[in-house]
């Protein structure tokens, strides 16, 4: 059965694909879009399989807080690079310790850097990207969006090259070089998404109503545009854990003992010709994580874009 999104409009001929329509006064007409389920069951199936896969690896750094079945800190020499079997299921490293239990801590690394990378993009690119549109080709305008394009020029990686130079290298460094990329990610977007709203009626309405700007942006354009936020978070937290396990291979990242997935890819790159598991697990991991988070951000962005509701897509 197609679901039914009712509206009204003057004097709207519906197409007979996907729409009909009733006469509900003289001149008015109620219209009945029918979407087909398959647009709606395409992204609820995207959202639910790429959620499930980065629940797997929300609830494996979760239970490493409590348990993992080896002690990663533990040196076994004499099970130094063991095949996966019934002992060891992801096998172990050059110094005995267990892959599985590396990757369920490296999972707790990888998404903790994420998270508070998104939180900083957020927390400063959205209030910037509000202002900006609420003072639209001002100086503060350009003030903001020139320091966007000037962040932009300078890769996340070159920015931790730059921390790590005076600071050293370190898990927190990693979040302050991949929060501050994010910052103008979320600037831009917020920046045209509420360009877009300050010129509807209902904006109008609330300028007429004697609302000041950082008003209307609060309670009107910010509430407006939760669906985009949302969205381009998720798309970012992934990308976030890209950026970690990249920082992480490149010793810019978390540093010994924590167990990170980028540090073991680049300590297995000379032993991958006699023990190929130390790099296929953890590479699976990073892989898995991301294309669920990507799956699952294009899940949310059809669920909440109207314009491929109305399409059917």
């Amino acid at each position: 059965m197609p679901l039914p999104i009712q509206g009204c409009a003057a004097g709207y001929k519906a197409r007979e694909s996907h729409e009909r329509y009733r006469c509900f006064a003289p001149g008015y007409r109620v219209v009945v879009f029918y979407v087909p389920v398959m647009r709606t069951g395409a992204s609820k199936a995207k959202i639910i399989f790429g959620g499930s896969i980065a629940l797997l690896f929300v609830i494996a750094a979760v239970v490493s807080f409590f348990w993992t079945p080896h002690d990663v800190t533990r040196l076994d020499i004499a099970n130094k690079l063991k095949a996966p079997g019934a002992d060891f299921w992801f096998g172990t490293d050059h110094f005995g310790r267990d892959i599985f239990s590396m990757i369920m801590i490296g999972a707790r690394t990888s998404i903790a850097v994420a998270i508070v990378a998104v939180g900083i993009g957020l927390l400063v690119g959205v209030p910037l990207g509000l202002a900006a549109a609420a003072f639209r080709h001002s100086a503060m305008d350009e003030l903001i969006m020139r320091s966007n394009d000037l962040v932009f020029a300078f890769p996340a990686l070159l920015i931790a090259i730059m921390i790590t130079a005076v600071f050293g290298p370190g898990a927190i460094n990693a979040i302050i070089a991949i929060g501050i990329f994010n910052i103008p990610v979320f600037a831009r977007l917020m920046r045209g998404a509420a360009l877009s709203l300050w010129t509807r009626d209902f904006i109008m309405a609330a300028r007429v109503a004697g609302k000041r700007s950082l008003r209307i942006s609060i309670e009107h354009i910010l509430p407006n545009t939760l669906n985009l936020i949302i969205v381009q978070g998720t798309i970012q937290f992934s990308l976030g854990i890209l950026a970690e396990a990249g920082l992480s291979y490149v010793g810019l990242g978390a540093q010994p003992p924590v167990p990170s997935w980028g540090r073991m890819l680049a300590e297995s790159q000379t032993m991958i010709s006699f023990a190929p598991h130390l790099a296929l697990f953890p590479g699976f991991a990073i892989l898995l994580t991301v294309l669920g988070l990507n799956i699952f951000g294009d899940g949310l962005r059809d669920y909440f874009d109207p314009r491929l509701r109305r399409e059917g897509r």
